[in-house]
């Protein structure tokens, strides 16, 4: 049985799926549910693996995902569905 808490795996797939649209630091961790310090850690690292990109939308800060990211994203599909025979289905 798949536990409650969710790992860093997970949280990237979160991220990266949300930002297929352009979106602001501030709704990344509001909807993925991190706090602050813990954004910028996952964001960060997104960003260094070229997972994510920094937009500036009219003078803000936007993060949107690459199409590195593709490959994360269906990885990670498979292997979910390989381990719990569903989808991933987290707070998106």
């Amino acid at each position: 049985m798949k536990s409650e808490r969710r790992t860093q795996y997970e949280i990237y797939w979160e991220i990266l799926v949300f930002c297929k649209t352009p979106r602001s630091f501030t709704s990344i961790t509001h909807r993925c549910n991190l706090n602050s310090k813990t954004g910028q850690d996952y964001i960060g690292f997104l960003l260094s693996r070229r997972y994510l990109s920094e937009v500036d939308e009219e003078g803000t800060t936007v993060y949107r995902s690459t199409d590195n990211a593709s490959e994360y994203l269906a990885l990670f599909n498979q292997l979910y569905r390989a381990l719990f025979d569903s989808v991933p289905g987290f707070s998106l």
